[in-house]
């Protein structure tokens, strides 16, 4: 442990790998932990929460986070404490790797070094921290984001932390079932494939899956091909091409379940703590430019969900026992917010009352009444919301609803003819893009955009569609991280034993006592739909089950 309370003076206290003595020292130093007066500076001060609440110590009082300050002012750059020394202090740090080596297995310990050798490191570690604070307070005051850093990214992180601690369970007997199955559909699709062929090759292997298709099969005249002259067989070319002949389908089929198997079914039994029986998955609060959280060790911020395969995975996240699985989530929340900071009439009247939001896009722009919608219809202008949200253009709508481009067109006129005000937005968040160099959320969480400007189509339509975009995800991303907030706060003051487990986008999922369903249903819901006030007001929806698939 190391600590700073006044620049340029920093003290070192070693503690022992046994767990005993460690404790003896730890709880000295537990009251000013506890000191709920006291603010608590760190640089990634998540990681000491959860270091500390193993020794039953539990940091309270306000905290600075100077990692989490950076990301909040500079969301695209590093945020690691040699980079900050290095821009802020100017100061180059001493590298850890001058200590115990290289990263990699070899790496040593710090715990194996003798004091002597590990003070100064520590000692500038817990100095640097404090000096950046002092620094980036000021900058957080100068660009308008202390309340966004104070208000919901530093509540966040004993949320985060939390969770983290508590992990998640996984139904190995479920994953391992699932895996025989989809080992045996791999086979047969394999069979199948050689069978389409005409011959046995390796399906795993981009070149050869190029020669059966290109040169064997020739199913276009024109393949696309590398540097190198291997044929291009991405994921990306294989759907362009799914219409050509069956062998594409089977092919990415084949893909899908091995991308499947490899990286969660058979994987995730092997990331359970044997300690505590569960997965403890590290949340990220500082990667993503657009303040969504993401997940690491596993990615869970991935499970593909919309397709059958994908949501098998989902059957293997379970509750503590005697718990039900409680899954709550946004409806159709970028919608809404673009809805709401358009201020666009008939997109607000249709989230107002209620009404299927695609349904009623598509009635507005076949010009058709609600109830004679069709299926086609509903779908059509289900891709055009979310498409238009992205900044999509013409050829990227044709080609991704399959039609010619000039019902693309009409399509995308139709929607702009009936909600002006969401054309007119999209326009002034670029103007303002241009004029300023970065956009904001509703929470004033800044993006920039350096390319917006730039001579570049391809890189400024880049930017552009970030400068529509941006906004609109990172104010769901604030939103959610309100109610997390929130619904911790409420579950701690009310005395609640259920526990929140995962955040996924739009999405919280519970591990739920019998007794506390109606209570902890009712705050859940209660404080998701609460977390902002728009026009276009905040649903969630919500499910229960014995695992995470029955209650999605």
């Amino acid at each position: 442990m190391s600590f700073s309370i006044h620049e340029n003076q920093a003290f070192y206290v070693p503690v022992p790998a046994n767990r005993e003595e460690a404790l003896k020292i730890v709880n000295i130093f537990k009251p000013a932990f506890e000191n709920p007066n006291s603010l608590k500076i760190g640089q990634n001060i998540k990681y000491d929460l959860i270091m500390l609440a193993n020794y039953g110590v539990t940091l309270k009082g306000k905290m600075f986070d100077t990692m989490i300050a950076h990301y909040v002012l500079q969301p695209e750059l590093r945020h690691g404490m040699d980079y900050l020394a290095e821009v802020y202090l100017k100061y180059e740090t001493i590298k850890i790797e001058e200590l115990i080596g290289p990263k990699g297995k070899k790496q040593g310990n710090m715990r194996d070094l003798a004091p002597e050798a590990v003070y100064k490191y520590a000692c500038e570690d817990a100095d640097v921290t404090l000096k950046l604070k002092h620094i980036l307070e000021k900058e957080l005051e100068k660009n308008d984001v202390k309340k966004l850093f104070e208000e919901i990214e530093m509540p966040l992180v004993p949320v985060l932390a939390y969770m983290e601690r508590n992990g998640v369970r996984i139904d190995t007997e479920a994953l391992k079932e699932t895996s025989r199955h989809f080992t045996t559909r791999m086979n047969q699709i394999e069979e199948e494939v050689h069978q389409l062929a005409g011959m046995e090759f390796n399906i795993a292997s981009p070149k050869q899956v190029g020669e059966v298709l290109f040169d064997r099969l020739k199913i276009v005249e024109k393949a696309k091909k590398t540097k190198t002259g291997q044929y291009v067989t991405s994921e990306e070319v294989l759907e362009s091409l799914r219409g050509k002949h069956e062998i594409v389908a089977k092919i990415l089929e084949h893909r899908g379940l091995k991308k499947l198997l490899g990286t969660y079914i058979d994987a995730l039994p092997l990331l359970i703590n044997p300690a505590t029986g569960r997965i403890h998955t590290s949340f990220n609060q500082t990667v993503t430019a657009t303040g969504r959280l993401s997940s690491s060790n596993p990615n869970l911020q991935n499970i593909p969900i919309r397709n059958e395969d994908g949501k098998e995975i989902r059957k293997a996240f379970i509750p503590d026992d005697g718990c039900e699985f409680f899954s709550a989530d946004y409806s159709q929340i970028e919608l809404r917010i673009m809805a709401h900071l358009s201020g666009d009439p008939h997109m607000i009247e249709a989230f107002q009352k209620g009404q299927d939001i695609h349904a009623a896009t598509a009635a507005k722009i076949y010009k058709v009444k609600l109830e004679d919608v069709t299926r086609e219809q509903r779908s059509k202008a289900k891709t055009a919301n979310f498409g238009i949200i992205y900044g999509i253009s013409v050829f990227g709508l044709a080609e991704r609803l399959n039609v010619d481009r000039k019902e693309a067109k009409e399509l995308i006129d139709g929607y702009f003819e009936n909600y002006p005000d969401v054309k007119a937005y999209m326009d002034k968040s670029i103007q303002l893009a241009r004029e300023q160099g970065y956009i904001e959320t509703i929470f004033k969480r800044k993006r920039y955009l350096p390319d917006i400007n730039s001579k570049n189509a391809v890189v400024r339509g880049y930017a552009e569609r970030n400068a529509i975009n941006a906004p609109i995800q990172g104010s769901a991303a604030d939103i959610i991280k309100v109610a997390m907030i929130r619904i911790y706060q409420r579950f701690q003051e009310e005395g609640i034993q259920s526990k929140m487990i995962l955040q996924v986008h739009d999405e919280l999922n519970f591990s739920v006592l019998p007794e506390e369903k109606e209570k902890v249903q009712q705050i859940v819901i209660s404080e998701m739909e609460a977390a902002y006030k728009m026009k276009a007001p905040l649903r969630a929806d919500y499910g229960w089950g014995q695992n995470w698939l029955e209650a999605h």
